[in-house]
């Protein structure tokens, strides 16, 4: 068995410019942005961006390291529309590839079982097709010739993902109440890389949930990483609840200031210093 155990800067160091890069989580919950951060203290950029759209997004966009958007939304949950994002898209700063929930859902299961694409209902009768004239149908072979949105693979050369908890092995854990198809991006990817909360032994992984909740297999990992309140400002339940008062503060102040006060340290540890420097001062 290989120990797959690295830092932050040890996955970034493997990331290339140009990368299309898959992240997993959801709008803000359980986010793997300790990852994200690393990214941007690196000067990796012209990044094609797969996600359910959050912070992740925004940070990426606002920094200016995305060339292309493949995504069904971007949110921050409590804050409906995520604020870079949108000034990013104002601005024109990259493409975008929107797709509806589930046409993204089976893009991820068509690049995870390395499938060109799959066929949908989804996307039907919908300006999804007109927003994106690639997309093509095909006609069921079968008697019913019925009619399905071709969605394409969406296959990674890299994906991020945080769970709760994993093993050296690659073996990760969800805990909370949704796996986020953390798995299927891991699966989708040429390399994939887990951050946890927690490294523990493999075998109190058994102990800590029910099986289901073994979600991602070392098979699909290339590396794990334990970063402690990396999902931060995300939700990673149970471990801890969405920073509301950081996210509120993170979508108001203008990008400069924020990123000169939180993430121009050269490290996440200098990050999460900040943010509770930021929280006595609001004591």
């Amino acid at each position: 068995m290989t120990d797959k155990s690295m830092t932050p800067e040890d996955v970034v160091g493997r990331l290339r410019n140009g990368m299309t890069v898959g992240i997993g989580g959801w709008g803000s919950r359980r986010k793997p942005m300790a990852l994200v951060r690393a990214l941007l203290r690196s000067e990796i950029t012209d990044l094609t961006v797969v996600s359910y759209g959050g912070p992740d997004v925004g940070l990426l966009a606002a920094a200016g390291r995305i060339r292309r958007l493949v995504t069904p939304f971007v949110t921050l949950d409590s804050i409906p529309l995520e604020p870079h994002y949108r000034a990013a898209r104002e601005s024109r700063a990259f493409a975008l590839t929107e797709l509806d929930e589930a046409m993204f859902m089976w893009g991820l299961h068509a690049a995870a079982n390395r499938m060109p694409f799959l066929p949908v209902r989804a996307g039907l009768g919908s300006d999804v097709m007109r927003v994106n004239p690639e997309l093509r149908t095909v006609t069921s072979p079968y008697a019913d010739g019925e009619e399905f949105v071709a969605v394409p693979a969406l296959r990674m050369d890299a994906a991020l993902v945080h769970l709760n908890r994993a093993d050296r092995l690659g073996n990760a854990q969800y805990l909370g109440p949704d796996p986020y198809f953390d798995d299927l991006f891991c699966e989708a990817a040429d390399a994939a890389y887990v951050s946890c909360e927690q490294l523990v032994e493999t075998a109190e992984l058994a102990k800590s949930g029910p099986p289901q909740s073994l979600l991602v297999s070392r098979h699909s990992v290339t590396g794990v990483v334990e970063t402690p309140n990396g999902a931060h400002f995300t939700s990673c339940a149970p471990d801890y609840d969405r920073d509301e008062a950081f996210q509120k503060l993170y979508a108001t102040v203008p990008w400069p200031e924020f990123a000169e006060r939180f993430l121009s340290g050269d490290s996440e540890h200098a990050y999460q210093s900040a943010v509770q420097a930021w929280h006595e001062e609001q004591k």
